[in-house]
This record gives C-alpha cells, sequence and structure tokens, in this order.
C-alpha cells in the first residue's frame, strides 16, 4: 500500500470515530392536515419554558435557520409574522454507569500459620494493592426541543413536535449549539412529517 494511501486511511479514521459517535434523536410530531409550506415566521419563547437563560437564544437562532430550510422566512424587524414558531428546551443530567470512585485505593493481606507446639511461623503472606485510575463516570446529558407553530391571525396550533437526544457530558454532541443544532435539524427539517408517530432518527 502507497504511503498517500495509508495517510488517507488514517486521516479518515476520525471522520469516521465522528459518524459513528453521532447520537440518534427521538422524534415525535402532530400536525392539522396540510399545514402552511410558506409564510413569514418569528421565533419566540414557549410561556412556561422550564429552562429560561440566554441559552434560549441558541435554540432560536437554530430553529429559525430550520425553519428558512423548509420553505419559512423571518419576520421583518418590527413586522408581524404570518406564524409563530414557539419553542421550549431543558438539559436533564443522569449518572453513568457504576461510580467506581468511592474506594480508589484496596489494600488485601492473606496469610497462613504453621508449626510445631513450641510456637508458630507464618507460612505465608500475601499483600495487594489496587488503584482504581478511572475516575467517576462522565454523566449523560439530556437535551430535549419543543416547537409549536402557530397561525398569529387566529393563535391555532398547526404543528408541533417534540425532540430528544442523549450524549456523553463533555462530548462535542453534548455540547448546547450541537445540540441545538442537530434537534432542531431533525426535528423541522422532516417538515410535516407523518404525524402522531414516534421516530427515531441517526
Amino acid at each position: 500500500m502507497s504511503k498517500r494511501l495509508i495517510l488517507a486511511a488514517v486521516l479518515a479514521l476520525p471522520l469516521a470515530a465522528c459518524a459513528a459517535g453521532t447520537p440518534p434523536v427521538e422524534v415525535t410530531r402532530f400536525h392539522v392536515d396540510n399545514p402552511a409550506r410558506s409564510g413569514t415566521v418569528s421565533v419566540e419563547e414557549m410561556p412556561g419554558n422550564p429552562d429560561v437563560s440566554l441559552e434560549f437564544q441558541t435554540y432560536a437562532a437554530a430553529v429559525s435557520n430550520a425553519w428558512q430550510r423548509v420553505g419559512f422566512t423571518p419576520a421583518a424587524a418590527g413586522a408581524q409574522s404570518d406564524y409563530v414558531a414557539l419553542v421550549s428546551f431543558r438539559r436533564g443530567f443522569r449518572p453513568s454507569g457504576v461510580d467506581r470512585s468511592g474506594n480508589p485505593v484496596s489494600v488485601g493481606v492473606g496469610g497462613g500459620f504453621g508449626g510445631g507446639s513450641r510456637g508458630g511461623s507464618f507460612g505465608g503472606l500475601g499483600l495487594g494493592v489496587g488503584i482504581n485510575l478511572s475516575g467517576k463516570p462522565k454523566d449523560i446529558v439530556s437535551t430535549e426541543l419543543q416547537v409549536q407553530l402557530r397561525r398569529r391571525s387566529d393563535s391555532q396550533t398547526i404543528w408541533e413536535g417534540r425532540a430528544m437526544t442523549e450524549a456523553k457530558q463533555g462530548s462535542p454532541a453534548a455540547q448546547p449549539a450541537t445540540a441545538a443544532q442537530k434537534l432542531a435539524d431533525v426535528l423541522i427539517g422532516g417538515y410535516p412529517g407523518e404525524s402522531g408517530r414516534t421516530m427515531i432518527v441517526k
């Protein structure tokens, strides 16, 4: 095998690993018959959003970009849009695996006694030391995005959906910007999608 082919194969490994490490997204959508396919839309925070913070802007931008890719247009500044996309999101953490960091060092001693009536002697002495250097397993980050598309004229919801994914804490897929874009692309990218069905998208 030539050096050029070997180099190409080595460079392809990280890309393959990234693709294989992309977490799946669980998606559920509901909509009225023949929902709108175009019009102006503004992105707003859903009332009661459980995770109100500056992070909302990240999710709002991802949702706005996703709507543009399926045919909608952002409303001009100060103009009233045809539709309102209400956005809610939440992030949670749960333990991953067994926490083995509680007792990082263990010592075991084993011995046997044997001898005559006048005394004894140590027949054997064993000493074992085990040190766990793996540390505490990283938590799993769960990210959920909910979007409702409402007609502004009568506030009727014509489409809504929810998308959820999980990734290991500290991984690229667990970063808010990456998770927001992934969820928005999968959820809205299939607009309007099959109503009432939950799907797993990889």
